[in-house]
């Protein structure tokens, strides 16, 4: 069998894009943040399973990006809170689109 033609070369806008949320929890941080700003033990509830050491690698790698800041607050311990960017918060419609998708069509019966 011959391989499918790469249709878009390197610089694919959806291969660029699916390597920058690669990963089960990288969505659902920026998910978890369309809602409201969050403190990383908030997130960290919200997304059971994550390890606290990949929560904030992802976190990490989502700033570097651009999608997410950051802000310490000077409290005893410090308190860390995280907010979309604009960048991130243009995630909303493909955050929604995914959404959309799973309830028509990966409902569970």
């Amino acid at each position: 069998m011959k391989p499918a033609p790469d249709l878009c070369g390197e610089e694919c806008p959806v291969a660029r894009t699916a390597a920058i949320f690669d990963g089960k929890w990288t969505l659902l941080i920026i998910r978890d943040l369309l809602t409201s700003n969050k403190r990383y033990h908030e997130l960290q509830k919200s997304l059971k399973g994550i390890s606290p050491r990949l929560l904030a690698m992802r976190l990490r790698m989502l700033e570097e990006q651009g999608f997410v800041t950051r802000q310490v607050f000077p409290t005893n311990p410090p308190t860390t809170e995280y907010r979309l960017t604009e960048l991130g918060r243009n995630l909303r419609g493909v955050i929604a689109a995914m959404a959309e998708f799973g309830t028509r069509f990966l409902t569970r019966t």
